[in-house]
């Protein structure tokens, strides 16, 4: 039905597509799938005529096209449902799905016309609604259902769902997916954006690989192993290989744990000759059952003085809504938060800042610096913030915290008032990191503290953060990088799909064992 070829899309310092092909077939759902950067948005706004590209041709129905605008590709049928219901929430369900072409007798808006053939719109999808209501009284599942029936109102040929069920729960994707399965037989043609593994093989015939902007592969979902999806999103090329391999020696090591037990057994007697080891200090704080819906599956994590705990998962696993969900900027509709071992409710940052936690956001950009502000004015607000309008840092003291943190962080600048935008990337995140130590927090929440970063101040920020860890500081740390998580974490939790699968620690705690774990397969 769409066919690509040879397309190419270069942004300045970025290729962000390189010479991709790619199909899609008539009743058929076909999933794309990559990490963040990979390609999978711009070959999306490409199909859909928010960009052109440089180079390439495309095809729809065997005509080669050349989409200008999304209104030329949605008068050719190319229909895009995005991640947010790009819906006017104050207007009916049937205004929404003929916003724009609203059927007319004498001049005038045949609104009796319109709720008719919303409806049927609907029924097509196996939905009863009543259309004249406006769309914000109905959740977010049912607004998905109100985008589809709009976008299926016109003669559809492809239709383009981007994380459509980002915000959903899980009987509410099964209730989509059922739909879609429904469109599919009708022939038409779907082209499904997901990070969700396990959404992935519930509703996928064929699925593309992007990575780095180039597409590495085209598969039928039936044979693609999800451990063998994991190593070509991520660009392990001999993960497979040594996934395989330890499958190999798995019955070695289950003939020798036998042998170990009883080994373990011989030396237990003598272990409790010998004075007890030093146990972990009593969690700072613990989650219990603590979840959002459409969010975040309710989750158990125990965050201790003096250590780290990584996150691990692939984009869209949780990670940084469980950061949110920690820090108050999100408020938890499930289970209990537990600090020094006494409940407490955080419904803000702000009542998580008093608690002594800090978060360094994923966005150093949009949700960290102010890049008008001087690096000191930047070191200094999260104090400022905690200590209330009326209680403001003196000029002495500001100048001595700032310069105190320039000089611990080794934050590179002319002086502390020049502007925090004209530093590079890895000391704006150092000064972002000055900012919270500078209120002495109990526990850090760092979201990919070093990306964007060079090698260098990478290493140096990862070193820094176990220098304070060892100094008390409880830490959350989440990278996409999982040999990053695992150089500095003491535990690691695994998530996948917005659920947390694993806590390892130890011998487990290896890039080949994160992976298996994340694709299902792990121990």
């Amino acid at each position: 039905m769409l066919t690509t070829s040879g397309i190419t899309k270069i942004f300045p310092g970025v290729k962000a597509l390189q010479h991709v092909d790619f199909r899609l077939f008539p009743g058929e759902i076909h999933t794309l799938m990559g990490q963040n950067g990979a390609g999978k948005s711009t070959l999306i706004n490409v199909l859909t005529g928010v960009l052109q590209p440089d180079t390439g041709t495309m095809h729809l129905g065997g005509k080669v096209i050349a989409f200008g605008s999304p209104q030329d590709a949605e008068a050719a049928g190319v229909r895009t449902l995005y991640q947010e219901v790009n819906l006017c929430p104050n207007l009916s369900v049937a205004e929404n799905i003929f916003a724009g072409r609203q059927p007319k007798r004498f001049g005038a808006i045949h609104w009796s016309d319109i709720k008719q053939r919303a409806q049927a719109a609907l029924a097509r999808l196996d939905v009863s609604l009543d259309v004249s209501r406006s769309l914000d009284a109905y959740p977010i599942a049912v607004q998905q259902m109100v985008a589809i029936a709009r976008a299926l109102s016109v003669d559809a040929r492809v239709l383009i769902l981007d994380e459509p069920t980002s915000s959903l729960d899980d009987g509410e994707v099964a209730q989509l997916f059922k739909i879609l399965r429904h469109l599919k037989q009708s022939g038409i043609a779907i082209l499904f954006v997901t990070h969700f593994i396990e959404q992935t093989y519930a509703i996928s015939d064929r699925i593309t690989v992007m990575r780095n902007g180039e597409r590495e592969g085209e598969y039928l979902a039936r044979d693609l192993p999800p451990d063998q999806l994991v190593a070509k999103m991520v660009g392990h090329e001999r993960m497979s290989e040594r996934l395989r391999k330890a499958d190999e020696h798995q019955e070695a090591h289950e003939a020798q744990e036998a042998q170990e037990a009883h080994e373990a057994h011989e030396a237990h007697e003598a272990q409790e000759a010998r004075p007890p080891s030093p146990s972990a200090p009593p969690p700072f704080i613990e989650l219990r059952g603590i979840g959002r819906r459409g969010s975040m599956q309710p989750i158990d994590l125990d965050l201790h003085p003096g250590r780290i705990l990584g996150l691990a998962g692939l984009l869209g696993s949780g990670r940084t809504e469980t950061a949110r969900l920690l820090f108050g900027a999100d408020r938890a509709d499930s289970g209990t938060i537990l600090i020094e071992g006494r409940p407490v409710r955080l419904r803000s940052p702000r009542d998580a800042v008093g608690h002594g936690i800090g978060y360094c956001a994923e966005d150093r950009k949009k949700e960290g610096i102010v890049a008008e502000l001087s690096i000191r004015e930047n070191i200094l607000l999260a104090l400022q913030a905690r200590r209330g309008w009326w209680r403001k840092i003196s000029r002495p003291r500001a100048h001595e915290l700032a310069d105190l943190w320039i000089e611990r962080l080794g934050i590179k600048a002319a002086d502390a008032d020049q502007p925090i935008g004209l530093l590079s990337g890895g000391n704006q995140q150092k000064a972002l990191l000055a900012r919270w130590l500078a209120t002495d927090p109990k526990l850090l929440i760092l979201d990919e503290p070093t990306r964007g970063i060079d090698v260098a101040a990478k290493f140096d920020i990862m070193d820094r953060l176990l220098a304070l860890c060892a100094n008390g500081l409880s830490i959350l740390f989440i990278s996409s990088e999982i040999s990053e998580v695992l150089r500095v974490s003491h535990r690691v939790a695994v998530l996948r799909d917005r659920r947390k699968i694993a806590e390892v620690a130890g011998t487990a705690s290896n890039e080949d064992n994160i992976y298996r774990l994340i694709a299902g397969s792990g121990e």
